[in-house]
């Protein structure tokens, strides 16, 4: 995995638990979903990249 990639996946998972605080302080349920879904998307583009890892190796 590049870390470009790595880089990308982790920035989107700060941007979801961002999103997902500032939606519990603004009490915006809305925001607070599209932060869980952020960091979900992260988390599923990292495990793809963590299988192509042990492939290669």
């Amino acid at each position: 995995m590049g870390i470009d990639d790595k880089a990308k996946n982790a920035a989107q998972e700060a941007k979801g638990k961002i999103k997902e605080g500032y939606g519990d302080m603004t009490d915006n349920p809305e925001l607070q979903a599209e932060g869980k879904v952020d960091q979900a998307a992260a988390h599923v583009k990292q495990a793809g990249e963590d299988t192509k890892d042990a492939f290669r190796k």
